[in-house]
């Protein structure tokens, strides 16, 4: 393995990487400019955090709504599958991060393309991971702006009740301001605070949880399955499989992540980013199994898509913890959202021919996360999102494509 990793010779970031020895002035510069690659000076830390708040997130609040639909056997079976198996395929996305000798794949598109083919590779891969990235940031919008909306209203109970719309906008102006971070390493502090957020409203989750559970008032919990008809169980048992994959995302941004920490021939970027990601599934476990099952177990099949939902008291408790989730999905929407920035600027650089510059950046990041508001104002829907999405693009992209 070549050393090919310095801010001054770095892959080209087109359909397939090549070695960098070949590539012009040119395309180095807009390697460089590129907000995956315009920096590599991250440490293993940074990939925890970065996958902590790419997967810890609006996932986990669905869980115990998850295992309704599938119940207990069936929903810890599927969770635990799930650990295991992304787990195992992102390891070997880190492993595959430089295995072909003076190149990196600092996109998942390029080791789709190198693995596929240049042309089968691109269409396979591009295409979900979009989606996957898209539809991460309309459910982080929906979130954010129903987070913000409970805080708000739990903190203020006597003020008039506002449309989610305005919360949601909220949300919005926040991210045109972050989205204008010149590169993926820029998010680190982002990052860690949206992860140390991620684990302190799970934990509040469990405990509300579990102290609603043994202080339970009324008819105990129902467990089971929701639906009685053939059709209806199916159904919830995909969306439930699906809002399960959805929790377990993180793959699709994995290869950026690694893309931001430096390599040699002695030191390669592999060894940090594992220890990083052995870190964050550490965290990962011990936010969603907890949730998941401390929430079924209190609110059994009555239990609402979003845990926080359904946690009434003690109240400064849920308005903070809500706020939590506010501040994480800040975090977790820029994750996802940069990827995409970087295909698009990309495109307009080297397609559209537009010179790369902060008025091309302002232009297009604002317009990107202008329509993801508008588009999470018109269908603020977040569990059938969620189940859609998960099913639809994420399942593929974490379990089977890599």
């Amino acid at each position: 393995m070549s050393n090919q990793n310095n801010s001054t010779s770095q892959p080209e970031p087109g359909p397939v990487p090549t070695n960098d020895s070949g590539s012009s002035g040119q395309e180095r510069d807009l390697s460089n400019w590129l907000p995956i690659t315009a920096s590599r000076k991250a440490k293993w830390w940074s990939s925890t955090v970065h996958n902590v708040t790419a997967m810890v997130g609006t996932g986990v609040l669905a869980l115990p709504f998850a295992m309704s639909q599938l119940g207990w056997i069936g929903g810890m079976t599927m969770m635990v599958i799930s650990w295991l198996l992304t787990f195992y395929s992102l390891w070997q996305m880190i492993e595959m991060h430089e295995m072909v000798p003076g190149k990196r794949f600092d996109r998942y598109h390029e080791l789709g393309q190198y693995a596929f083919g240049e042309k089968l590779g691109y269409w396979i891969v591009v295409p979900q991971q979009l989606i996957v990235q898209v539809a991460s940031n309309l459910v982080q919008m929906v979130t954010g702006g129903k987070s913000l909306k409970k805080a708000f209203e739990l903190t203020f109970p006597s003020a008039d009740h506002h449309r989610l719309t305005y919360f949601i906008l909220v949300f919005c102006f926040i991210q045109l301001v972050l989205s204008q971070t010149p590169n993926f390493h820029s998010l680190k502090l982002v990052s860690f605070l949206a992860a140390v957020m991620s684990l302190s409203y799970s934990m509040i989750s469990f405990v509300a949880s579990t102290i609603h559970g043994t202080k339970r008032v009324g008819p105990p919990a129902e467990y089971g399955l929701r639906a009685h008809t053939t059709a209806g169980i199916i159904f919830e048992a995909l969306n439930g499989i699906g809002e399960i994959a959805f929790a377990y995302a993180g793959h699709n941004v994995v290869l950026e992540i690694q893309a931001t920490i430096p390599s040699t021939p002695e030191k390669p970027s592999k060894k940090p980013m594992w220890k990083g990601v052995i870190g964050a599934y550490v965290i990962v476990f011990l936010c969603y199994f907890p949730v998941a099952a401390s929430g079924y177990w209190a609110y059994g099949n009555n239990v609402d898509d979003n845990i926080l939902i359904s946690l009434e008291r003690p109240v400064w408790l849920i308005a903070a913890a809500n706020f939590m989730v506010f501040i994480h999905v800040i975090g977790s929407y820029q994750v996802y959202g940069m990827p995409v920035f970087d295909t698009l600027e990309g495109y307009l650089v080297k397609n559209r021919k537009f010179d790369p510059s902060r008025a091309l950046r302002l232009i297009a990041r604002s317009v990107y996360v202008a329509l993801t508001a508008l588009v999470a104002m018109c269908i603020p829907f977040f569990g059938g999102l969620m189940g859609f999405f998960g099913g639809l693009v994420f399942a593929s992209t974490s379990y089977f494509v890599s």
